[in-house]
């Protein structure tokens, strides 16, 4: 059994946008928040058609909505916005805040020990909001959903079955990895979730933050 994400892009596609042109057309566009394709020309130096292809090769991927605004006379023109998946072009450093955060949690008097109790209260929060989707499916139906879950956070899982009592999850990504490195309870509380969830014996055997090139956790049949 294979289990990928169709909504993944595979790793290096956005790289077709790392041309100077297009990524300077998603910086106006992020800028501006939205812009015809005559402006962006304008702002450019280039001809209307060939910012238009840009354009639409972001539209094509995506990362760019057209919408017409209607004109006093003529035919509308159309205003062009950057969608929520242009997002991944532009510099995030959520790991900072959260690593801030928890570091300033863990120097508070009489907080020591804070990070943990954090990480075992979201550990809860997602037990609880997923469990549903886990009763009363068998164990290779339940590492689906598991996986499934695990794709829509971002981690970009694979399923193989390595024998008939035994799977191995793979997670090629993981968005939390800065925090990961530094807590490792992220980890250990990820590991009891899975356990918890598949009701199943779940032992990782290689981890992102300890060095690995991906988390993999072995899923045996009790």
């Amino acid at each position: 059994m294979t289990v990928k994400s169709g909504k993944e892009r595979p790793p290096g596609e956005v790289r077709r946008h790392d041309g100077p042109t297009r990524q300077t057309v998603l910086k106006l566009l992020k800028t501006r928040g939205s812009a015809t394709a005559g402006e962006l020309a304008r702002e450019l130096g280039l001809t209307e058609m060939a910012v238009r292809r840009h354009l639409a090769a972001l539209e094509r991927d995506g990362y760019a909505a057209a919408k017409p605004v209607r004109q006093p006379m003529g035919r509308p023109a159309y205003v062009y916005e950057l969608t929520a998946e242009a997002e991944q072009f532009f510099p995030k450093n959520y790991h900072l805040l959260a690593l801030d955060l928890l570091d300033l949690m863990e120097q508070e008097e009489g907080q020591k020990g804070a990070a943990a109790r954090m990480f075992e209260a979201r550990r809860k929060m997602l037990y609880n909001r997923h469990a549903a989707r886990m009763a009363g499916k068998p164990l290779p139906e339940r590492i689906g959903e598991l996986a499934s879950i695990q794709n829509d956070g971002g981690y970009m899982v694979e399923v193989e079955t390595a024998s008939e009592r035994e799977y191995l999850l793979h997670e090629y990504n993981c968005p939390i990895a800065q925090v990961a490195a530094r807590y490792e309870q992220a980890c250990s509380c990820e590991l009891a979730l899975f356990r918890d969830l598949l009701e199943a014996d779940v032992e990782r055997i290689e981890c992102l933050a300890k060095g690995g090139n991906k988390c993999t956790y072995r899923i045996s049949v009790e």
